[in-house]
């Protein structure tokens, strides 16, 4: 059974790879990639069903046991990612079907999407240091083919900056890495909790830890965010709503797991740091979402607000601030695809992204208008959507520690998001139609489904949170006890 927790990895990179020899198929690639990736959702399920009756699951490459050898480890936590990845990569294949042109879908861009996806997982499924940088090297590389995939000269112009800037990251990630091997022995991150908690978490350590923080930081957009307005907002609307819904959450993933499983053990230092600059964050991410009048960087800077937010249940560190995370994160992967799809559906109607130049679209498309406002009231954390619970608990485990400034931001940057998704609507969908029937440009069904899915999910995940309620604690349990996560994977004697 351990070996199901490598196919949401394995299967879409090996069908990316086969896709590359029918290029010229294009309904061929459009079905066999969304129907790989909705069998990888049913076989997510699966497996964090069976985490709950078995616990952690590990499986050693090569019969080798840890802490030698490769291995990937799903717990709820990783678990959970993995489902919401392949079921948001799913629905934005479908809204791609009618989006993306043909000449685009004939440079291999569904293998490039499936690859993506791949190194996503990867990264949520490793249980080594080093694997870590690997998968976040492939998704990284898919992700360098897509945001220049047809070329535009804005599309060039930002790819060069998001290259580079991501170049540099995984530069400094693998120096963090030879440095923490170098000074631990092992990269087994199971075996590098044990070997620091035994040992202490010495000054040189912390400065390992603050090394990656910086990594991640520029990956997931926490207070390093300058590159990501201009690169998410360059692409087609189906690789931008994978890129806002996906690529950031990787790095807030490592995040995560790093400093709630290795270094933990200098809060005051290390989480006091992550706190600081997520306070940064959501009031940079604010700030920009309600002075552009721009809506592709009006909805890239609500991602940014989006990671501070996720990032101060980090920083609190309570059990209960973990589990608001984990229900936001899952959430902001969600609302945040629908978001970009109803922006560049918007878009793609009027041919402007200037709110200035729209108005009372509403009258002529009422369901993508309504969309648009529930997905508002959802990150702005209305209830009983899927943003509310999430703000609830990171709210009270802020309370829980006194840690009232970043309380405040929290709160702060809700209403600011709510502030700036209003103008949007108020602008865009309200007032006076400046388009006749006859002028009307028609909106394709086929445009329509996805956005109508993800609506659902932000509803569904809200209404029916007391379903994930029992993942989300494991999850939130597993990462505020290292050892679970130890036990998990070193004592474990399950049958690979």
């Amino acid at each position: 059974m351990n070996n199901l927790i490598v196919i949401p990895m394995v299967l879409p990179l090996i069908i990316g790879v086969i896709l590359v020899f029918f290029r010229k198929n294009i309904q061929l690639q459009r079905w066999v990639s969304i129907g790989t990736m909705a069998f990888v959702s049913g076989i997510s399920i699966y497996i964090l069903n069976l985490i709950q009756d078995r616990g952690i699951l590990r499986l050693d490459f090569g019969g080798w046991e840890p802490p030698f050898g490769i291995l990937f480890v799903a717990d709820s936590f990783s678990m959970l990612l993995v489902l919401t990845t392949c079921v948001v990569t799913s629905i934005c294949l479908l809204y791609a079907f009618y989006s993306i042109d043909p000449s685009r879908e004939r440079m291999f861009f569904y293998t490039f999407v499936l690859i993506m996806a791949a190194g996503v997982n990867g990264s949520f499924l490793t249980g080594d240091i080093f694997n870590l940088f690997v998968c976040f090297e492939v998704m990284l590389l898919a992700s360098y083919i897509l945001i220049a995939l047809g070329g535009t000269r804005r599309q060039m112009k930002e790819s060069v900056i998001y290259v580079a800037i991501n170049v540099l990251s995984s530069w400094f990630f693998l120096v963090a890495v030879a440095f923490l091997y170098g000074a631990v022995g092992t990269l087994n991150m199971a075996h590098l909790s044990q070997r620091i908690a035994e040992s202490g978490q010495t000054p040189i350590l912390t400065v390992i830890g603050i090394l990656f923080l910086i990594v991640f930081s520029l990956k997931a957009a926490l207070l390093l965010y300058f590159w990501l307005p201009g690169s998410y907002s360059a692409p087609p609307t189906a690789i931008a709503a994978l890129f806002g819904a996906l690529l950031t959450k990787v790095g807030i993933y490592a995040m995560f797991r790093v400093f709630s499983l290795i270094f933990y053990h200098e809060p005051q230092i290390t989480h006091t740091l992550i706190g600081v600059m997520a306070g940064l964050t959501l009031i940079g991410g604010s700030l920009g979402a309600v002075a552009y009048r721009d809506i592709r960087l009006i909805v890239a800077y609500n991602v940014i607000i989006g990671t501070g937010f996720i990032l101060v249940g980090l920083a609190v560190s309570t059990q209960t601030a973990i589990e608001g995370s984990i229900y936001y994160l899952i959430h902001d992967m969600v609302s945040k695809a629908l978001l970009f799809l109803l922006a560049g559906t918007v878009i793609t109607l009027t041919g402007t992204a200037k709110m200035d130049r729209m108005s009372g679209l509403i009258r002529n498309y009422p369901v993508l208008g309504w969309m648009f406002f529930l997905v508002m009231l959802s990150l702005a954390g209305i209830p009983p959507l899927s943003g509310f619970l999430g703000k609830v608990l990171v709210s009270q485990g802020a309370i829980e520690t006194e840690s009232y400034i970043l309380l405040a931001l929290s709160m702060i940057s809700s209403v600011l998001i709510l502030y700036s998704l209003l103008r949007v609507f108020k602008q865009c969908f309200w007032g006076e139609t400046t388009m006749s029937e006859d002028d009307e440009p028609p909106l394709r069904k086929g445009m329509l489904v996805p956005s109508i899915l993800l609506a659902a999910l932000t509803i569904g995940i809200g209404l029916g949170a007391e379903l994930l309620s029992d993942y989300v604690k494991d999850a939130a349990v597993t990462l505020s006890n290292p050892m679970i996560y130890i036990e998990g994977v070193l004592d474990q004697n399950d049958e690979q």
